[in-house]
């Protein structure tokens, strides 16, 4: 199909998947790259095969964009797709009935825990692939991991535990997982919820875990069609969960609250008085089906904009805090900013614990959060420039909570080449441009992955 009119906006513009890998050295820097960067930045996204549409934005295959940087250079760039089961044709539903967690997009994060680096999509399990970007396989921690695991995994910055969930569209519908900081899968826990819920991300605190069961769940009616069966339901009702994290524990004290859904949490923590502090994108029922909609569908007025390039909707998803209150069982609410906003990050070191600063994507640029101060202000790449989630790197010798930097990909409209923007973390001001030698789709979540194994613990 040639008629970019005909074709569903998630693979046009911005969106279009490119349809070769390509190998760059010795890339062109505008600015100045901190010497502190020594690693690669990865981020993976949906790109489907040439003349391929899977249905959905979310459902195309995964393809990691890398770069290198090193010395105040940027060394390389790569492309790569995903070696998966799915990208070889393998079905998700065996002959037999059974499901094929290995057979997965592979499409929506990638991080690193105990020196392995591993793509994520929560639809199976993750695959490992190497720092070069190379495909290992599966990987299911040894054997221990027999659920799908969410693209969100959360690392205690004190402890080193990753800790994760699984779901699924027949029971058990949730469970929990941790994992040691040396990458061994210790604790698996099944948790009780009605149904099938689309829980796409959560939360951890020092001594809790986070729930959010809320009113988007699976509709066998859809499944086999291609796309995303998942749709709205008034009737489930929309609750917040806290569980404790000692070894063991699946007691959950559930939280009623108005109805939304969260695709993205920005972080949770423990206040003095005890409360539980959630900080997430919310979106109302009008904002998420008109999300929906854009993302599984053909071009509209609303455009995709809805979700995950926020700002452009009459429907717009921003920043919330939910208080949860265990000494009273109550729960308050509160909008955070009237700013549009999706991909929500922060400095990882304070990750369950109390941080003043998100980062968010909001309209075609980076937007910087003051929880305290309940401001914001925003870096801008307009015209046919959208930035990308924007992943925090602190100073090697940063006191502050927001000294370091900001990668962002860069993808543009008009099918010029890609660039990583590096901003400064306390004004937003450019650091420095990579000029990318090839377009970069808009994706997903990516992280930055140090040359050295050391990671700060707590500020």
């Amino acid at each position: 199909m040639t008629d970019q009119t005909a074709l569903p906006l998630y693979l046009q513009g911005r969106f279009a998947p490119v349809p070769e890998e390509h190998s760059a050295a010795g890339l062109t820097v505008r600015g100045s790259l901190p010497a502190d960067l020594d690693g690669r930045y990865l981020r993976n996204g949906p790109n489907p095969l040439p003349g391929q549409d899977t249905g959905h934005w979310f459902t195309g295959h995964g393809m990691l964009h890398g770069i290198r940087l090193r010395g105040g250079r940027a060394e390389w760039y790569r492309n790569r797709w995903i070696r998966t089961r799915k990208l070889e044709g393998h079905p998700f539903i065996r002959a037999n009935a059974t499901v094929d967690l290995t057979v997965t997009p592979a499409n929506t994060h990638v991080i690193r825990h105990a020196g392995t680096v591993l793509a994520l999509c929560e639809a199976g399990l993750p695959y490992w692939v190497s720092p070069s970007l190379e495909t290992v396989g599966p990987y299911d921690f040894g054997g221990r991991l027999t659920t799908a695991m969410t693209a969100h995994p959360k690392e205690d910055p004190v402890t080193g535990e990753l800790h994760l969930f699984g779901t699924g569209c027949v029971p058990p519908y949730l469970t929990y997982h941790r994992v040691t900081a040396e990458g061994q899968l210790l604790d698996s826990r099944r948790i009780d919820v009605p149904g099938p819920t689309m829980m796409h991300d959560f939360a951890v605190t020092e001594h809790h875990v986070l729930w959010m069961d809320l009113p988007v769940v699976f509709d066998p009616a859809f499944a086999g069609r291609g796309g995303m069966p998942y749709q709205w339901d008034e009737g489930y009702g929309a609750r917040l969960g806290v569980m404790s994290r000692t070894p063991g524990s699946t007691d959950v004290r559930w939280y009623e609250v108005d109805p939304c859904y969260v695709f993205h949490v920005g972080n949770a923590y423990e206040d003095p008085r005890g409360r539980i502090v959630l900080d997430a994108v919310r979106y109302d029922h009008a904002g998420f089906r008109n999300a929906w909609t854009d993302l599984g569908g053909p071009a509209g007025p609303n455009g995709l904009a809805g979700a995950m390039e926020p700002g452009r909707s009459q429907s717009l998803a921003v920043l919330h805090r939910w208080t949860l209150d265990p000494a009273t069982g109550r729960v308050t609410e509160s909008q955070l900013d009237d700013r549009a906003a999706e991909f929500p990050t922060h400095n990882e070191t304070l990750t369950g614990r109390p941080n003043r600063y998100l980062y968010t994507v909001s309209g075609d640029g980076i937007a910087k959060h003051d929880l305290t101060r309940r401001t914001s202000h925003a870096h801008e790449t307009p015209g046919s420039r959208y930035a990308g989630e924007a992943v925090f790197v602190p100073a090697a010798d940063g006191a502050g909570e927001d000294e370091g930097w900001l990668l962002s990909l860069v993808s543009n409209d008009d099918g010029r080449a890609g660039e990583l923007v590096v901003l400064d973390a306390t004004d937003l001001s450019v650091q420095a441009v990579v000029e990318l030698p090839y377009p970069v789709p808009a994706g997903f979540h990516g992280s930055w992955l140090p040359e050295s194994a050391h990671r700060p613990r707590g500020l």
